[in-house]
């Protein structure tokens, strides 16, 4: 088994790996330890394959972008932070923020953001509104108009009053 670090430090990359075997013939086997500043980091293509092996694509394109200074701020942010950050914006400026990106795309269509939407532009949310909104979604039910709302949520109520009345043999 191999360990494996990678660290971004303040002006250089580190990686270091040690080989862990209960076999005798790996006791002499030393962590090995690759230390490069970030110019050196960014010509290294033998570095960046091993780094994408082990670690992935997606991990050597962050730390390459890290190394030539372009920070994505965003990414580090939570998701229920971006979803209150979001659900301030417009529904046109939602709509573009969800074509941007896998993580943006599933943050924009969630429940969660539709329903602090739906509580930021509601006076009151009803108890038969959150009912309604876990059986249809608080996007779909945002989208909904009112009138198709009182609808929906008087058929709700039927429903469920037909449901407690026991049937008399």
């Amino acid at each position: 088994m191999t360990v494996d670090i990678l660290q971004l430090l303040d002006f250089s990359v580190s990686f270091r790996w040690w080989r862990i075997s209960l076999r005798n013939d790996h006791h002499l086997n030393r962590p090995g330890v690759t230390k490069e500043c970030y110019e050196d980091f960014l010509d290294d293509v033998n570095l960046h394959v091993q780094i994408a092996l082990i670690f992935g694509s997606k991990i050597l394109q962050y730390v390459i972008n890290l190394c030539k200074g372009k920070y994505d701020f965003l990414e580090r942010l939570s998701d229920p932070l971006l979803l209150r950050i979001i659900s301030y914006l417009d529904l046109e400026d939602i709509a573009r923020l969800s074509q941007t990106s896998h993580r943006f795309q599933k943050l924009c269509t969630s429940d969660k953001l539709w329903e602090q939407i739906v509580a930021l532009t509601c006076d009151t949310v009803t108890r038969d509104m959150k009912a309604l909104a876990r059986d249809i979604g608080w996007r779909q039910l945002f989208f909904t108009n009112k009138l198709q709302l009182q609808r929906q949520i008087r058929k709700r109520r039927q429903k469920n009053d037909d449901k407690e009345v026991p049937v008399e043999t």
